[in-house]
């Protein structure tokens, strides 16, 4: 299962912020589906070579975020999303990152226009349908 996750070492990402951002990135992607279970802790790092608190640190960590949920002596989970908690602390976060692209984005010359279709088709990598969809509306 691990074989989707690959470590880079030598970045300025922690390893186990690789290992959160790619679990939520499969998870997006619907790579990884609600009741799913993740690897164990030390299978996990064994694959990865690393250490196994590192894993734990990010299954810790992507818990507290509700994205996974773990029952002890049957591992760890995706969470079904209808039943995570929407925290307000979270989309806070999310738009403040998202004013940081916008601006980014205008620094770099960028038309807004081309900012929404940059974003659409970067979308489409999560939400194969997503264009299609947003016509209808």
């Amino acid at each position: 299962m691990a074989l989707w996750m690959q470590i880079t070492p030598g970045t300025d990402k922690a390893v186990y912020v690789q290992i959160m951002d790619q679990v939520s990135e499969a998870v997006a992607r619907g790579e990884l589906k609600p009741g799913d279970r993740l690897p164990a802790v030390r299978k996990l790092a064994a694959e990865l070579v690393v250490n196994p608190n590192t894993v734990a640190r990010a299954y810790t960590l992507l818990e507290q975020s509700g994205l996974v949920n773990t029952k002890t002596g049957s591992g760890t989970f995706v969470s079904d999303p209808r039943l995570r908690r929407r925290d307000a602390a979270d989309l806070n976060l999310l738009t403040e990152r998202m004013d940081t692209v916008i601006a980014r984005a205008l620094t770099l010359g960028l038309e807004p226009e081309a900012l929404v279709s940059l974003f659409s088709e970067r979308m489409q990598r999560f939400v194969p349908n997503s264009s299609e969809t947003e016509r209808k509306r």
